[in-house]
């Protein structure tokens, strides 16, 4: 069992900063492929980016010039750097494990098996 923690959340205006964190239970999670997800209601829950063991980091195309994805092995945690934040950008973040790989990260979402309680963003204009 991995328990995923985040914290961070909060309101900003558009064009600021928010930056993310994650606390995984787990000794192991350095092995893990890691990733932020958000979602919106109404719509399906979306990659943000991943972290693979060795810190290979994935974007998806809308966010990889303003989000930066990083992770901290001794202290288990998990970071995301949110710059230029936009009113689209307002969403629950989730962070997420997948324990089954670590060295490729999926893209798919169903290959992470466990999730954070969120984080929530909202982006004022």
């Amino acid at each position: 069992q991995v328990e995923l923690v985040e914290s961070g959340g909060g309101s900003v205006q558009a064009g600021g900063s928010l930056r993310l964190s994650c606390v995984a239970s787990s000794y192991t999670y350095s092995k893990y492929c890691m990733g932020w997800f958000r979602q919106t209601p109404g719509k399906e829950r979306e990659r943000v980016a991943t972290i693979s063991s060795d810190g290979t980091t994935d974007y998806a195309d809308s966010m990889k010039d303003r989000f930066t994805i990083s992770k901290d092995n001794a202290k288990n945690t998990l970071y995301l750097q949110m710059n230029s934040l936009k009113p689209e950008d307002t969403a629950m973040y989730y962070c997420a494990a997948d324990t089954d790989h670590g060295w490729f990260c999926s893209r798919s979402l169903s290959r992470y098996n466990y999730w954070g309680q969120g984080a929530q963003v909202t982006v004022s204009s």
